[in-house]
């Protein structure tokens, strides 16, 4: 498990929002075995690194709880944001796409979320990349949504695992310490 947050920083004071946990299966080293040998600082300025560990065929789990409330809307436009920008800017933005999107965002709509809530991303390692969101708050499961379109799919792990571009630097830090020792093995 490797651990990072999303934070605001405001008239000096840091603001977390939340707290990220990255799960894999360790098969995900046999994937990305170019890699062996590198620091960490030289795999967080590797984009095609990350790119490599988003397309790896292995189980993959982004778990997100929540420091200080928000609401499911300004969650869920942030997450439309980057994945509508990056689907644009790689010419990947269809009308499949923007459909898959607005069923993501809707779901987030209506949800509020509290202090402790969880945001459960699941990428099983399928042929077809799919992604099962899950919502839970108060220690029950409130909902879930599963996403098939695979552009979609993996525009949201380049949203959590992407690098230099990705939403959490100190998520990135720890996940390229973590694959970088375990590389090492």
């Amino acid at each position: 498990m490797q651990l990072g947050i999303t934070d605001i920083e405001i008239h000096f004071l840091q603001i977390k929002f939340t707290a990220i946990g990255i799960y894999m299966d360790l098969q995900i080293g046999a994937h990305l075995q170019k890699w062996k040998g590198k620091s960490p600082a030289d795999l967080v300025e590797d984009d095609d690194f990350f790119d490599a560990l988003v397309s790896a065929p292995v189980e993959k789990l982004v778990r997100v709880v929540v420091i200080k409330e928000i609401k499911g809307s300004q969650y869920g436009v942030q997450l439309e944001n980057s994945v509508r920008d990056r689907l644009a800017e790689e010419d990947k933005y269809e009308e499949e796409e923007e459909v898959a999107l607005e069923q993501v965002v809707h779901f987030f709509q209506s949800k509020y979320f509290n202090q402790h809530s969880v945001v459960t991303f699941y990428f099983p390692p399928t042929v077809a990349p799919t992604v099962e969101i899950v919502f839970a708050t108060d220690g029950n499961e409130e909902s879930k949504i599963e996403v098939k379109n695979t552009n979609v799919v993996e525009m949201i792990q380049k949203w959590y695992l992407g690098g230099s571009r990705g939403v959490s630097p100190t998520t990135i830090s720890s996940l390229a310490a973590a694959l970088s020792a375990e590389l090492s093995k």
